[in-house]
This record gives structure tokens, sequence and C-alpha cells, in this order.
């Protein structure tokens, strides 16, 4: 993970009204997400990981935890992944955010790496597989031919209480394979 972008300059918006601690006051935001511009008016309270699931619909980031151990509200803001658990969606004020959902190169397909996930069994109850697609393009944004290890140590903020990572390891050094020999690029990889 990587510290969070400063989208709107990273600050949190203050009501002056009520010396400032009003945090049921809302703030109005424009978010784009998976390519689509949205404007909302949320608590500054709200993590990003509730307004994806229940102000946008977008339900494929889960809540594990609430407090950054597991990994499964992993999304991308500005072409890093972060912990959807960590983020105010105040924060993300003129941000980009992908969600597994808007992984996909177009309606109805799958980018390599859920394609991977799947082929290669990298999943089996699948709570936390949208988190780990997410980090594991994080990954090979950055390092397109990663060992073992270094997918293990990539992953480390993802937990998995099914596989033992095996299949989870297996799939992603497949993804990066399939991606190095013509498959599609992660999105951003260029950038």
């Amino acid at each position: 993970m990587f510290p969070l972008p400063a989208c709107n300059e990273g600050r949190i918006p203050h009501d002056e009204t009520n010396g400032g601690n009003n945090l049921t006051m809302k703030r109005e935001i424009t978010v784009t997400v998976n390519g689509q511009q949205h404007h909302s008016n949320v608590e500054p309270r709200m993590l990003l990981v509730h307004y994806l699931r229940d102000e946008l619909d977008l339900t494929g980031t889960h809540i594990g935890c609430d407090t950054s151990q597991c990994g499964a509200c992993t999304v991308l803001l500005n072409g890093d992944s972060v912990k959807a658990c960590t983020v105010l969606a105040v924060q993300a004020d003129g941000c980009e955010v992908t969600t597994i959902e808007g992984l996909a190169p177009e309606e109805g397909s799958l980018h390599p790496i859920q394609t991977a996930f799947w082929e290669k069994h990298g999943l089996q109850c699948g709570f936390c597989t949208p988190g780990m697609i997410m980090a594991s393009y994080q990954l090979l944004k950055n390092n397109p031919n990663p060992t073992e290890a270094e997918i293990r140590k990539g992953l480390e903020g993802n937990i998995c209480r099914c596989t033992g990572y095996q299949n989870i390891v297996r799939a992603v050094q497949y993804s990066a394979e399939q991606m190095r020999t013509g498959a599609e690029a992660p999105v951003g990889a260029g950038e």
C-alpha cells in the first residue's frame, strides 16, 4: 500500500459552525469510480468502503475487519492500491477510484488477473478475492515479472483464511506471464 494520494490536496473539509466538529453535516464530493463520475453528498466520517458499497452499490469491495488488517477492501485510488476502510470518502474527492468491478477492460470480460485466479483456483470462498486481485494488480503494475518471494511480500497485507496462498501465488505468476506474452497489460502500467 502506498501513501494516500493528495486528491483535493488531501484535506478533509471542515465546517466552521459548531467549532468545526460537526461530523454529520454532509459534504459534496466528486469521485470518478470505474470511469464514471459521481457527485454525492456524504458525511465527513463516511469511509470510502461504505461509500462504494452503500452509496454506489459496488459490493465487490468487501468489508472484512474494519481495521486495515485483512485487505478485503483494497481498491485503486489514482492508480495505487489502498485499503478503503482507512480512507474517508471526502479524502477521495477529486480522485479516480477503481474497484474490482471496474478492473475488466470491457463489460462482460475479465482482466487477465481475474482470469488467472479463476483458472489457477486462486480462490475458495471468494471473500478475500477482490482485495487479493487489486493488490496483485498493484504488484504487477510495479513488477511485471515477480519471483514467488516478491509475490508473497507484495500480498502480505491481504489475508486469506481458505487457500494457504499456494494457488494465489500460482495465479499471480500465471497472470504475470499472460500479460507479458501478449494479454492485456494492467491499466496504468505505462504511467
